[in-house]
């Protein structure tokens, strides 16, 4: 391996590196997620927060699709601010959060850094999501037992 070859970090798993964030996942820089000015296109960082998120799931032991009965999360709002670029090939470390758990809604939170030692801050994001009924289209209270899950994992105050 030629020297300053960056390797992509434990793919996904609990950290302490960067509080209050308490997980984070690796990702690397394809050359299809730069545009003409050889940096990532901004409509790129939604994939990294995505896999972020399920793999913050798969963590706490839900499935994707765990149970339609008990309602599916759907993005109601998604923000994005971008502090610095990435390149073709950087090692990115995306770290995910659950900030806020509503009765129906959940709001996660990302926070993308070079995985380079340096830290550098490239991107922050929040996605809300509502649990919803997927016959009705209609809002539903979150589950307990996944509340219980990211409470704990959280170590949010009951």
């Amino acid at each position: 391996m030629s020297p300053g070859r960056r390797h992509l970090p434990e793919v996904a798993g609990p950290t302490d590196a960067r509080p209050p964030f308490r997980f984070s996942a690796g990702a690397r820089v394809g050359f299809s997620d730069t545009d003409a000015q050889g940096i990532v296109y901004y409509g790129r960082y939604p994939p990294y927060f995505d896999i972020a998120r399920v793999e913050y799931w798969r963590h706490l032991g839900f499935a994707a699709h765990e149970d339609p009965a008990r309602g599916e999360f759907v993005m109601r709002a998604f923000e994005i601010e971008y502090h610095a670029p990435a390149v073709f090939d950087d090692v990115l470390e995306v770290f995910c959060r659950v900030s806020k758990l509503g009765r129906t809604s959940i709001v996660f939170e990302f926070d993308v850094v070079l995985a380079d030692g340096t830290d550098k801050h490239l991107a922050s994001a929040t996605q809300t999501m509502v649990n919803v009924d997927l016959a009705e289209r209609r809002p539903v209270p979150i589950d307990d037992r996944v509340r219980s899950i990211v409470e704990t994992f959280e170590s949010f105050d009951a």
